[in-house]
């Protein structure tokens, strides 16, 4: 009982964590007109800080990952908050563009490593058979943050000043190092194999399969979560203050589809649950692509999708490790620069019709390709894996 007390301690310390990533991740989108007033700089060149965090992700999560090896995970993941803490705190002080745009590549940097590490850790304090609802209760640290801590921290950003969206967000690191250091019990290091014999993973093509996957599989959420203001605004005719309502309830969908992502990995192979998940995301964003104009039909469909959306997080992850043996840190941190890259696709792609004059709910129909792209591939793989597994029967009865 002590022990299962202590991994409940353990993971709501991962989720505390990926609350605050969460927050910072999203909070940025809600303050940039204030922070673009604030250096003097246009929207458009505000909006370079939000890509200088992805791209700090997609280089931070493998680069970490491999050089964190060496270490126990509860250190590494100890660490990767300190680096989180201090760079996000430092936002808060950032003096013009340039600044601003390297801290926030330097805040990105920790994200994947502590969500791909976290997700492998999560698995291994679950109970048997529980890992999907261990690695989902991480992942609910984002999804509440959307609910809770993006609403309030652009509150504070609009009527305060948008440094202290920031020196919350190093508020939430703080505790998130405490939590760590008292909850996570001692762990071993995140590699066995040592870093050359990681890199090795790359060299399996299912895993790129499963990066390209979620790259751009997910994309298709970001396709249409990039224009959900316009969306909900210029087509649907709400007022500007009904955005934040829209991705509030976005964000009650997310948490909500989180779990039950958990849950259809429980039910089913990861892998199949992530060909479910993304045939019903492709079926959602067709349907909000007609019901567009209508303007209680897309609050509904804000928290559909946003639920659907998201019951893919924890299939694809444990597909990701699942694939990852032996090195399963490393391919989980993959995972990660791959929804970001998801999220930089699914806004430049969803782009390109709208600019075009196609009307932006364009972007869903940009967004259910997209979706539909990653549903052939996990049923490609689906099938390969079938007759891989046909062909050693065969073997081993002719054998």
């Amino acid at each position: 009982m002590a022990l299962a007390k202590s991994n409940t301690k353990a993971l709501i310390a991962l989720a505390m964590g990926g609350f605050g990533i969460g927050l910072t991740e999203f909070v940025i989108m809600g303050i940039l007109p204030d922070v673009a007033s604030s250096l003097a700089i246009s929207i458009p060149q505000a909006g370079h800080f939000i890509a200088a965090y992805a791209l700090g992700v997609v280089v931070g999560a493998p680069l970490l990952t491999a050089l964190g090896g060496k270490w126990p995970s509860h250190k590494v993941l100890w660490y990767l908050m300190v680096w989180f803490t201090v760079f996000n705190t430092l936002s808060a002080f950032a003096y013009d563009y340039y600044s601003l745009l390297l801290i926030r590549f330097m805040s990105g940097l920790p994200h994947g490593a502590f969500f791909g590490i976290g997700a492998v850790v999560a698995g291994k304090l679950a109970r048997e058979g529980k890992a999907p609802q261990a690695i989902a209760t991480m992942f609910g640290g984002l999804t509440v943050a959307n609910v809770i801590g993006v609403p309030i921290g652009t509150y504070l950003g609009h009527h305060f000043d948008w440094s202290v969206s920031f020196l919350m967000v190093g508020f939430i690191g703080l505790l998130t190092l405490a939590s760590i250091y008292l909850w996570m019990p001692h762990l071993p290091r995140s590699s066995e194999k040592g870093l050359g014999k990681d890199l090795q993973v790359f060299k399996r093509p299912e895993l790129w399969a499963l990066i390209l996957l979620t790259t751009i599989g997910t994309g298709g959420f970001f396709a249409w979560y990039s224009y959900i203001a316009p969306l909900v605004t210029k087509v649907a005719g709400w007022p500007e203050y009904m955005v934040g309502y829209a991705m509030i309830l976005a964000g009650l969908g997310m948490v909500v589809g989180n779990f039950l992502g958990a849950k259809m990995a429980e039910k089913l192979s990861p892998l199949r649950a992530v060909a479910t998940s993304l045939t019903l995301m492709v079926t959602v964003l067709l349907i909000n692509s007609w019901l567009a104009f209508n303007p209680y039909a897309v609050m509904a469909m804000t928290f559909i999708i946003g639920a659907v959306a998201f019951t893919v997080a924890t299939p694809i992850q444990m597909a990701i490790i699942n694939t990852s043996k032996g090195s399963e840190s490393l391919g989980s941190s993959m995972n990660q620069s791959a929804f970001n890259m998801g999220n930089a696709s699914g806004a430049y792609f969803a782009g390109l019709p709208i600019a075009y004059g196609f009307g932006v709910p364009a972007a869903s129909l940009v967004g259910a390709a997209m979706a539909a792209f990653g549903v052939a591939l996990a049923v490609a793989l689906l099938v390969l894996r079938r007759q891989q597994g046909d062909r050693k029967k065969r073997l081993a009865y002719h054998g």
